[in-house]
């Protein structure tokens, strides 16, 4: 199924050896914690992945697959046996040199710089340069309860930056935590924003044509922003009906194989990106800073990798060959604040992931998970009915937390277990503690931490179904 619009209608070479190029730059400095470790762990260990010489950091619910040499990317990450991430199958252990004026498109998560160009040194020219080919450094800093890995990136002389990246991964859920750090390495000042670029891979054998025909993304508009529409096209069609902004607000992305980059001056500080077929959502939260200003005040971006419109010098339009719009991905992009730094000092960027499972709609993010049907309640025959389908972030359970007329809280009923690696379902009837005229369903986890409400809102009658 497609998922539905606010209103219910759908949105219609030469390979070098990996010992040329100084591996010892590269190679994992693991620190092995002493103890005995337990399935219920996360752990990091040094792994053959496609061909690489990668990294792995797991627990219970996903792992993650890290390839230094290749510009410290985060290659694969896979929750519950699914993958998220585009890999190159033509780039598979592969490894170049930096090379500018050429980009190999490795596929992954990674650093890059804004704002992007070429007309003066303010501006990064891109390409599989030092910061985006470098190989990077990797340190296992902690295992067991908590595992925390390291990757350090070269200096680079050209941009006057050097990455340093952090990934906390606990063993009792499946959320990512990401700390990125951009310090100035040159005797002069630099104005930058690190962006995380996240490749997700939109493929599907199975179809005819080769993609999947019900990928998307999702982000919440800024009601008063800058752009007209409230996003802008910064490249590809200006008329593009797999774009457009819902009734509700979100900003919807269906995947085409067609070049396009649509910028969100976005406030709310989450994306989401939705397997409708496969029913797997990432969320990529980050924290937005209303007193800083953004590249070009995008703080989200989407690239729809495909073809291109272009015009022969007799102006006949037609559609690129380019061999890099063959492969089928989306780009999930988030950027920080710019920042001006004098030499040596370092500005960081915090960000999260939370895998999910999703359904045939969706209507949001909340700090426990996501909306897939939204939470209903009903008074009936003394009770109070529950019922909405949701994708959560920590295993553990739900309970709905009761409110009377005067709002004052008169008490909370446990509701169902939970776990992210399976869709909640809800249709239960519950006895209020009191005359209740506002529920919340909140989340709490394994260790009683109360992880947000899924959903808020008032209970209606009988006559209201």
């Amino acid at each position: 199924m497609n998922f539905p619009t606010s209103d219910g209608i759908p949105f219609g070479g030469l390979i070098l050896l990996l010992g040329a190029v100084g591996l010892g730059r590269g190679l994992a400095q693991v620190q092995m914690q002493p103890g005995t470790r337990t399935a219920e762990d996360c752990r990091v260990e040094a792994m053959d992945y496609k061909g690489w010489h990668a990294q792995q950091l797991s627990n219970q619910w996903l792992q993650m697959i890290f390839v230094p040499q290749n510009g410290g990317r985060l290659m694969q990450v896979s929750f519950a046996g699914h993958p998220y991430m585009f890999v190159n199958p033509q780039l598979a252990g592969k490894y170049f040199p930096p090379t500018n004026g050429k980009w190999f498109n490795y596929g992954g998560d990674k650093l890059w710089l804004l704002p992007e160009g070429n007309r003066d040194e303010q501006h990064w020219a891109g390409d599989s340069d030092l910061l985006d080919d470098g190989p990077f450094t990797f340190r296992s800093l902690e295992e067991g309860k908590h595992c925390e890995v390291e990757l350090t990136g070269p200096a680079d002389p050209q941009t006057g930056i050097q990455f340093l990246r952090t990934i906390h991964l606990d063993a009792d859920s499946p959320r990512i935590q990401f700390h990125a750090t951009m310090k100035n390495i040159s005797g002069h000042m630099v104005n930058w924003s690190m962006q995380s670029v996240s490749q997700y891979n939109t493929s599907d054998p199975a179809s005819e044509r080769g993609f999947n025909h019900n990928f998307w993304t999702f982000a919440p508009t800024n009601p008063t922003s800058s752009y007209l529409n409230r996003y802008h096209v910064r490249y590809g069609p200006a008329q593009n009906s797999a774009v457009g902004v819902r009734d509700d607000g979100l900003f919807t992305v269906h995947y085409v194989h067609m070049a396009a980059e649509l910028w969100l001056d976005s406030t709310e500080g989450w994306l989401a990106v939705v397997d409708g077929k496969s029913h797997y959502a990432m969320v990529e939260r980050y924290r937005y800073d209303g007193l800083k200003p953004y590249p070009g005040k995008a703080s989200v971006i989407f690239w729809t990798n495909g073809s291109d419109m272009q015009l022969s010098r007799d102006g006949i339009p037609s559609m690129s060959a380019d061999p890099d719009a063959a492969p089928y991905y989306l780009e999930a992009e988030l950027n920080s604040p710019m920042c001006a730094l004098r030499p040596g000092d370092s500005c960081s960027f915090e960000t999260e992931w939370f895998p999910t499972r999703a359904g045939d709609e969706f209507h949001g993010v909340t700090d426990a998970g996501i909306l897939i049907k939204p939470l209903r309640a009903i008074q009936e025959n003394g009770k109070v009915k529950l019922s909405g389908s949701f994708g959560v972030f920590f295993p553990g359970h739900l309970v709905a937390r009761f409110y009377d007329e005067h709002g004052s809280f008169i008490g909370t009923v446990p509701v169902v277990e939970v776990k992210p690696t399976e869709a909640v379902s809800l249709d239960i009837e519950v006895v209020a503690p009191g005359k209740a005229s506002r529920v919340s369903l909140h989340l709490q986890d394994e260790n009683a931490v109360d992880r947000g409400s899924l959903h808020e809102l008032q209970i209606a009658g009988e006559d209201s179904r």
